[in-house]
């Protein structure tokens, strides 16, 4: 999609494509700030349920506006094509990262604040994010980490004729996700356990060129132990994280704050104080 202007946004290039839409980092010619505008494809936009996802994720975002949430500052239409445009976060993902090398546990234990911190705000509205992982976790140029692309999450509230959809990123989706039952905010724990598990291994906890495999390991396979990717891993790791992927969404930690917590009391030593 070749395009110098959407609304008023001056486009100055490409940043990304995703699955329903192309990405652009542009400038507002009124207050001559940078921001990123987010189009859905045109081949997307005969489909109702792609625009539905579209313009929710500028609805539930607005509706949230949370500190630890990547904000929308406007909504619009650039022909049939719908788009939003969001505040630019030039520090990157988690992702970038940790393709940079591995994270602090300090810094660990403060993403995992802030996102939690912006995943309970979206859970008490009875919105489920329903796609945590590390390219959804941006910073800004500070380097303070937000959560972002609310494009598949789902209100409770909301049904259609057709049923729900399996909607998410395979390697990180919960069992229940997976099998296609209602899901609420212990899916995103589970999602969050995934990224734990990446960032203190380098490795995901499953993986798989074919989808259908990998979806199944989430549903049958036992937690691979990650002190068989990083010997000198204390075992209490793998407790924390085995709690948040349990396949069960009755043994996961109830809430991604509870979760943020456990994280937060190993990497400061109180976790151990707890045990005695």
């Amino acid at each position: 999609m070749s395009v110098s202007k959407i609304g008023r946004y001056d486009i100055e290039r490409e940043l990304a494509q995703g699955g329903m839409g192309l990405i652009f980092l542009a400038k507002d010619p009124y207050i001559q700030r940078q921001v990123v505008v987010k189009v859905l494809m045109y081949s997307r936009t005969m489909d109702d349920v792609y625009r539905e996802f579209f313009q929710q994720e500028a609805e539930l975002i607005a509706a949230l506006e949370h500190p630890c949430i990547v904000p929308v500052y406007d909504f619009g239409w650039h022909g049939e094509q719908p788009y939003i445009v969001m505040r630019y976060m030039a520090g990157g993902s988690l992702e970038d990262h940790v393709a940079k090398g591995e994270l602090k546990l300090t810094e660990i234990s403060h993403i995992f604040k802030r996102v939690a911190d912006a995943l309970d705000a979206a859970h008490a509205k009875k919105i489920v994010h329903r796609d945590v992982k590390l390219s959804n976790i941006l910073f800004d140029s500070t380097g303070e980490a937000f959560l972002s692309d609310f494009g598949i999450a789902k209100s409770k509230t909301i049904s259609d004729d057709e049923g729900d959809w399996l909607v998410g990123t395979p390697a990180y989706m919960s069992p229940e996700q997976v099998k296609g039952d209602l899901v609420d905010g212990r899916s995103d724990v589970y999602a969050l356990g995934v990224v734990l598990y990446r960032l203190l291994t380098g490795q995901l906890p499953f993986a798989s060129d074919s989808t259908t495999a990998l979806i199944n390991a989430h549903v049958e396979l036992p937690i691979p132990d990650m002190r068989q990717i990083k010997e000198n891993l204390p075992s209490v790791w793998q407790e924390v994280v085995g709690k948040s992927m349990a396949k069960d969404p009755n043994d996961r930690y109830p809430t991604a704050g509870d979760f943020a917590r456990d994280v937060a009391e190993v990497v400061s030593g109180k976790w151990y104080l707890r045990k005695l």
